[in-house]
């Protein structure tokens, strides 16, 4: 639990009391959580309410901090950007979209002044490791070597790859000492997954290769082993490529990915975009303040932090993963990066302020010699740059908590010489696929892009909003279906509101006609404002938000489900008011600066085009009434009204209902929804009439085998089986070619099958009579109708 502890002398720096903004004021004495540092609330900013999990103070779930600016109404935000070195998965989308979420909360309900900010990694070492992977292999495609060669080469990338899974695996028998802590102990079994999971992605590019190799496609073969390709190209001439040009080309791609993603999820711009190929010399000058005050040393040419150094001055370090056990060696390879710097540390647990460059890697001169930015100082030095020496809000998926934003907390306050550079720090929960973190590492991921060719931007927006921001969420059909399915039933709330604000409500008289219904009506609607605002308030707290809209939802539908006239004032606030949550969450609007696009004096869209719409659902419902009339060809007219139905007005955002023979409801919505829907009809019926195609095909099929079993007293002179044997009067085989005599048991057998075709033919007969033919013409022409509808099945599943 929170305590304030008593007013006293605290030892060890100080937290900043000028920001950005102006003067900053803390509570006199700090909070402690064990085992968290030392955490000073603001005092100075304005108190809606909101309270937050803060990642610097959460020792457990419901330990909440009250959200206090550091000045006024002003709040400074500063999120993690991506690090532009591939195309953007679901991963980030949560991280992102979740941000997002909160920012628009923050801004649009409590109404902050938020300035949002946000970085650009355009040059690290996945983005150098990338680009140096795809610049070799196009040139190594480019030579057009012989596909035996390349053969060659890939299935020794393909060995390498595997000697060195097989390595790791060997490294993960190895027992855990006794005392390994939890976290270690969880770790091990993440990384025992991810094996399995690098395992079978392994298998599937040999068994890719093989294929490629027995088609002798060379296209395949550098499909199937890419990563495992890559990899060895690098490694043998990494050190090659020099050219800055190929690095930032690389990173301007990914970055314009990035933008075109996340204007398709519907994510609100910065206010402030930065990119750290921009900062280069700022963080230089950050490094040397840190260097002067004796907190940093150079060796080698790249520079190191001073874990004991900071400690020693004051100083907490690991605010955001406290504890007394050190950097783990995959903590600090994430850390420092694939391409790590080659000098001497002081401690294992000093991290890299500046690296000195090698050969394949881009360079800038610094006082240290030629080398680059470490990962973490970018942070430190943009946001402060924009911000000034405190922040209010720095927020990033949780897997940065730990070497990163603890990194980042220390060399901020190690420049700044005070012990609060963030006020509060939140943290998304991973997004987890089959029981691991998404990650293009594991190569486990769903790009944005394939993930919006399923689901619309708003089922995706749905679906984490249905889940705490701050937890870890499953990717599943479940998660997905929960979202899909909320999303359908705000859209049927709405398309039922405005029928009813639609209707000629004003001729029926107004008021609470059904008395206490009206009533119970209003004050649900009030009570779901109140719990909203509460679940806002409480940590941006959207699943509970949702589930009450939802439950309004269903008090509306109980209370229109009877027929009877509804309060049309009422109704219309629930929807205005579900419209406005909303347009917070970022649901539905958008943020287009300037007038709508109306005529003078005119309304919405739905406004413009009502009119028109109403004209053509009443020619459409005449029509139908004239073709069941049979005053006009029906069938046609009909055919026609549907196809308005199903393809003219779905592309147009119009869906149209006919809610009997004489009635018919017309509904805006997104075209992608309406026409996702029309499909899926479409497709309910061909799979229908294809199930019909077969089972006529299987009755047909049993006709003709009918036929094909001849006539009784020659079948089986006919069947090659008995070529050469004699038979009796009744046609069923006597002796075998030797002269040995049937056995009875064969005989018997054979008899009944006889005697089954004598009836099977007797009906073929009797339909053959019918049709007035021959039973050998009726025969082939069902042959031929079989064949014909063989066909058709054929090619309405290529169709397909």
């Amino acid at each position: 639990m929170a305590a304030h502890v008593d007013p006293t002398p605290v030892e060890g720096v100080q937290p900043c009391r000028s920001g950005q903004f102006g003067d900053i004021t803390y509570d006199a004495a700090p909070v402690r959580r064990e085992p968290y540092a030392d955490w000073w609330q603001p005092t100075s900013g304005v108190d809606k309410g909101l309270k937050v999990r803060n990642s610097l103070t959460a020792a457990s779930n419901d330990a909440l901090d009250p959200f206090k600016p550091g000045n006024g109404n002003k709040v400074s935000w500063y999120t993690c950007g991506p690090t532009v070195y591939d195309s953007c998965h679901m991963g980030h989308a949560r991280a992102y979209l979740t941000f997002d979420i909160l920012r628009r909360i923050t801004e649009d309900y409590f109404r902050y002044d938020v300035i949002y900010h946000v970085n650009i990694t355009d040059i690290d070492d996945k983005i150098i490791i990338n680009s140096r992977k795809n610049f070799l292999l196009q040139k190594y495609m480019d030579q057009k070597n012989a596909f035996g060669d390349v053969l060659k080469k890939v299935k020794q990338a393909l060995d390498i790859a595997a000697n060195k899974l097989q390595k790791k695996e060997a490294d993960l028998q190895e027992p855990l000492p006794e005392t390994a802590s939890w976290r270690e102990k969880q770790d091990r079994r993440e990384q025992e997954k991810m094996i399995i999971l690098k395992a079978d992605q392994l298998r599937e590019a040999v068994q890719g290769v093989e294929a490629a190799e027995k088609a002798k496609d060379v296209d395949k073969l550098y499909v199937a082993a890419k990563t495992e390709l890559c990899q060895v190209l690098d490694e043998e001439g990494g050190a090659t490529v020099t050219d800055h040009s190929v690095f930032m080309a690389h990173a301007k791609k990914y970055e314009k990915e990035f933008f075109e993603d996340m204007e398709s999820l519907g994510v609100r711009e910065p206010d402030v975009l930065t990119r750290v190929t921009e900062y280069v010399p700022n963080i230089i000058d950050f490094i040397k303040k840190i260097v002067d005050k004796g907190l940093a040393y150079e060796s080698e040419g790249s520079v190191y932090l001073s874990i004991d150094d900071f400690k020693n001055a004051g100083h907490t370090y690991k605010k955001l993963r406290p504890g007394k056990d050190d950097t783990t060696e995959d903590e600090m390879v994430e850390g420092e990066g694939a391409l790590a710097a080659e000098g001497q540390k002081k401690n294992p647990n000093d991290f890299a302020l500046w690296k000195k460059s090698k050969s394949g890697e881009p360079f800038w001169e610094s006082p240290w010699g030629k080398g680059r930015p470490g990962w973490h100082i970018e942070c430190s030095v943009i946001a402060s740059d924009v911000f000034g020496p405190v922040i209010d809000v720095h927020a990033g998926g949780v897997d940065l908590k730990f070497p990163h934003h603890d990194n980042e907390l220390a060399q901020s306050e190690a420049c700044f010489g005070h012990s609060q550079w963030i006020n509060y720090f939140f943290h998304a929960g991973h997004l987890r696929i089959k029981g691991l973190k998404m990650s293009k590492s594991l190569k486990n991921f769903v790009t944005i892009r394939q993930a919006l060719e399923k689901f619309t931007p708003r089922e995706i927006r749905m679906m984490f909003l249905l889940q705490p921001w701050w937890k870890e969420m499953n990717f599943s059909d479940q998660t997905v279906d929960d979202a899909i399915s909320k999303d359908k039933t705000f859209r049927e709330f709405f398309h039922a509101a405005d029928a009813i604000i639609r209707s000629n409500w004003a001729e029926r008289g107004v008021g609470f006609q059904r008395g206490d219904a009206d009533r119970q009506l209003l004050n649900t609607l009030l009570a779901t404002q109140t719990e909203v605002d509460a679940a806002f308030k409480d940590n941006f707290d959207t699943p509970r938000a949702i589930v009450a809209l939802c439950a309004m939802v269903t008090a509306f539908n109980n209370y229109n489900s009877d027929g009877k006239p509804a309060c049309v004032h009422v109704v219309k606030k629930m929807a205005t008011y579900t419209t406005s949550i909303f347009r917070v969450l970022g649901l539905t609007g958008s943020d287009d600066i300037g007038f709508t696009e109306k005529g003078e004096g005119a309304g919405s869209k739905k406004d413009v085009v009502a009119p028109y719409l109403d004209a053509l659902v009443n020619f459409r419902i005449e029509v139908r009434a004239a073709a069941r009339a049979k005053e006009v060809s029906g069938r046609a007219i009909l055919e026609a009204s549907d196809r308005v139905r199903d393809d003219t007005l779905p592309p147009l955002g119009v869906r149209l209902d006919d809610a009997d023979a004489d009635k018919t409801i017309w509904k805006l919505d997104d075209p992608d929804i309406i026409m996702k829907e029309v499909q899926a009809k479409r497709d309910a019926a061909a799979a229908a009439a294809l199930k019909k195609l077969e089972a006529q095909a299987v009755k047909l099929a049993k006709e003709v085998a009918k036929v094909r079993g001849g006539e009784p007293s020659a079948m089986f002179k006919s069947d090659p089986e008995f070529a050469k044997w004699t038979f009796d009067d009744a046609g069923l085989p006597a002796t075998d070619p030797e002269g040995t005599p049937i056995v009875k048991s064969k005989a018997k057998a054979l008899s009944k099958r006889k005697t089954a075709q004598e009836k099977a033919w007797t009906e073929i007969a009797r339909e053959a009579e019918k049709a007035g033919k021959d039973v050998e013409t009726y025969g082939k022409e069902l042959v031929a109708e079989l064949a014909a509808l063989q066909q058709k099945i054929a090619d309405t599943k290529t169709g397909e």
